[in-house]
C-alpha cells in the first residue's frame, strides 16, 4: 500500500515521495526490535550484563567509587552516564543503579547504596537523596581493563570509549540472574550460589565433556536472596538441560505458641521478590471474602536487626497446619518463578542450559586471561629492554656523558648512543631523560634486582600462554579466589516434591539442605 512522504529538508522542500507503508514499517520494526534485544533489554551471557548496568559499573569505576572511598550522590552518577555513555533517559538509569544495590534483588549486589534504595514493597528515594559507590565484588568484574583484556567500542556519538564487556572474574548471569523483556522474547533468570557456581565452573573446566546431571551435583538449584524453600527439583532440572522450566517457592515457615492457648505462624523467609505488604493484604482480602478462616491477627515484626518477622496469630480450635495449607494456596507464601534462560551469544539471542551458560564464561574468561597475559609480557619485554640499556650506560657511565655532552642536539645525541653503545633508540631515549640520581651505586642494584624479576616474570607467562593446563588452571584459581571473597552459605532450602511442614525452631537449626555439594551450606 503506497503512502506519501513529505521531505522536510530544506533543499528538496515540497518534495513528496511515495513509499511503500508495509515495507517501511518492516524496516522499522525490525530496526527497533534489533535495538531493544541488543540494546537494552537482554543480557550478555558472557558477563551477565545489560548495556546500561554495564555502563553504571564502569562509570563508576572511571569515576574511582571504589569501595574504600566515600559514596557520591545517586544523580551524579546517572547524569556522568547518561551524559558519556547511555543515550537514554535518567530514570531506566536509576532504576538500574537501584537494582544493582538492593540485596533482596541481587544475591550479591554490586553497588554498595547509602540511603532510602526501596524495599520489597516500597520504591527508593530520589536520585538526589541516595548516595552510592562500588561494592567489592564489582571491582572483580571491572578489574583488568587497562590491560587490553576486553574490545573497545565507541560510545553513541564517538566521543568516549566503553567495553563490550566487563571481564567478569565470576558468573555473574547465573550468580545474581536478571529478567528482561524485549521484541518477541523475554529473559528471567534466578540467582544462585557463587561458591556452587564456582563449583560447577572448575569441574567444567578439568572435564569438558561434563553432564547436566555431573554439573547439577554442584548446582542443585537456584539460590534465593531472600532465602525461602523451592519444592520439586523437575523444573530445575528441564531448565538446567534447555534453559527452560518452572518451580514454586514457599515461606519458611515455624509454628510457634504465642502465649497461654495461643498458637501462631512465624514467617522468616518469603519467596522471591515478595513483601511482607503484599503478603498482608492477600490475607486480608482472603479474610473478607471468607475464603480463609482461622487466623486470628497478622502482626509485621520485619526491621533492620531481626529481620523479616511475620506473625499469623491462629485462632484456638483451628489446626495450625490447615491454615497454613490455605495460606499456601490463596496467598503468595507460595509462588512459582519460571525460569527462561535468554541471552546474547556473539549479539545473538540463545537460550541456554546451563552447561551452555558456564561454557560461553568460561570461554570469556580464557579468553581475558589470556589477552591480559600477552599484554603484560609484552609490558615486560618492554621494561626488560629499556632496564638492559639502562644497565649499559651505568657501566659506561662516564663515555655516556662525554658522548651527550659532545652532541650538537638532542636527536645528534640519541643516534651516536645508538651507534656507540648499540644501543634501540627507545633505549637511547629512555637514558637521555635519566635522571642524575639514577646513577648511583645501589641504584645499579636496584635495576639488577628488577632484570632478574622481569626475566622470571617473562618466563613464567610464557610458559602459562603455551600451556592450555595452565591456562585453565589460572582461570579456575581465580574463580576460587572470587568465590572465596565474595561467596556467602546457600539460604535458599532445596526440597524435591512432598508437601512442605513448618519446622520448629529446633528444626530449622538442624536442618540439611537437599542436593547441596559437600562443603556448601
Amino acid at each position: 500500500m503506497p503512502a506519501s512522504r513529505t521531505d522536510s529538508s530544506p533543499a528538496d522542500h515540497g518534495r513528496i515521495e511515495d513509499v511503500d507503508v508495509s515495507s517501511e514499517m518492516q524496516t522499522s520494526f525490525l530496526e527497533y526490535a534489533y535495538s531493544v534485544i541488543y540494546s537494552r533489554a537482554l543480557p550478555d551471557a558472557r558477563d551477565g550484563l545489560k548495556p546500561v548496568q554495564r555502563r553504571i559499573l564502569f562509570q563508576m569505576a572511571d569515576m574511582g567509587l571504589r569501595p574504600d572511598r566515600g559514596h557520591v550522590k545517586s544523580a551524579r552518577v546517572v547524569g556522568e552516564v547518561m551524559g558519556k555513555l547511555h543515550p537514554h533517559g535518567d530514570a531506566p538509569i536509576y532504576d538500574a543503579l537501584v537494582r544493582l544495590a538492593q540485596p533482596f534483588s541481587l544475591r550479591v549486589p554490586l553497588v554498595d547504596g547509602h540511603g532510602n534504595f526501596g524495599s520489597l514493597d516500597d520504591g527508593p528515594a530520589a536520585p538526589r537523596y541516595t548516595e552510592a559507590r562500588l561494592a567489592p565484588p564489582a571491582l572483580a568484574l571491572t578489574e583488568n581493563l587497562d590491560e587490553d583484556v576486553v574490545d573497545f567500542i565507541p560510545n553513541y556519538d564517538g566521543q568516549f570509549q566503553q567495553p563490550e564487556v566487563l571481564p567478569a572474574a565470576f558468573p555473574n548471569l547465573l550468580v545474581n540472574g536478571t529478567t528482561g523483556i524485549a521484541v518477541g522474547m523475554a529473559t528471567n533468570m534466578a540467582p544462585h550460589n557463587l561458591i556452587e557456581v564456582v563449583g560447577a565452573a572448575t569441574h567444567l573446566l578439568d572435564n569438558p565433556e561434563a553432564t547436566v546431571e555431573e554439573l547439577m551435583e554442584f548446582v542443585p538449584g537456584p539460590d534465593l536472596p531472600g532465602g525461602g524453600i523451592i519444592v520439586g527439583l523437575d523444573g530445575i532440572k528441564d531448565a538446567y538441560a534447555n534453559g527452560r522450566g518452572s518451580f514454586r517457592t514457599r515461606a519458611k515457615v515455624s509454628i510457634e505458641s504465642l502465649g497461654p492457648r495461643r498458637t501462631g505462624l512465624i514467617v522468616t523467609e518469603l519467596p522471591y521478590l515478595v513483601g511482607p505488604e503484599r503478603v498482608i493484604e492477600k490475607i486480608k482480602d482472603a479474610v473478607n471474602a471468607k475464603k480463609l478462616q482461622g487466623i486470628s491477627d497478622v502482626t509485621d515484626l520485619t526491621d533492620r536487626h531481626h529481620g523479616l518477622r511475620l506473625v499469623i496469630g491462629i485462632k484456638t480450635g483451628f489446626d495450625p497446619q490447615a491454615v497454613l495449607d490455605h495460606l499456601y494456596r490463596l496467598t503468595p507464601l507460595e509462588d512459582s518463578f519460571s525460569i527462561n534462560n535468554v541471552a546474547l551469544v556473539e549479539g545473538q539471542p540463545q537460550t541456554l542450559g546451563l552447561r551452555e551458560l558456564l561454557r560461553v564464561y568460561l570461554d570469556h574468561r580464557i579468553s581475558v586471561v589470556t589477552r591480559r597475559s600477552r599484554y603484560r609480557l609484552t609490558r615486560r619485554k618492554e621494561r626488560l629492554h629499556l632496564v638492559e640499556g639502562l644497565l649499559i650506560a651505568i657501566l659506561d657511565i662516564d663515555e655516556v656523558i662525554q658522548v651527550i655532552r659532545t652532541s650538537d642536539d638532542g636527536e645528534q645525541a640519541r643516534q651516536r648512543l645508538m651507534s656507540v653503545f648499540d644501543l634501540s633508540e627507545a633505549q637511547s631515549e629512555y637514558i637521555l631523560e635519566l635522571r642524575l640520581r639514577r646513577l648511583t651505586k645501589f641504584s645499579r642494584i636496584e635495576l639488577e634486582t628488577e632484570r632478574d624479576n622481569l626475566k622470571k616474570e617473562i618466563a613464567q607467562l610464557e610458559e602459562l600462554l603455551g600451556s592450555d593446563v595452565l591456562l585453565r588452571a589460572q582461570v579456575a584459581h581465580e574463580l576460587d579466589a572470587a568465590a572465596e571473597a565474595f561467596g556467602t552459605p546457600r539460604r535458599t532450602l532445596l526440597l524435591n516434591g512432598g508437601p512442605v511442614q513448618p519446622r520448629s525452631r529446633a528444626a530449622a537449626e538442624s536442618e540439611v539442605l537437599i542436593g547441596a555439594r559437600p562443603g556448601a551450606q
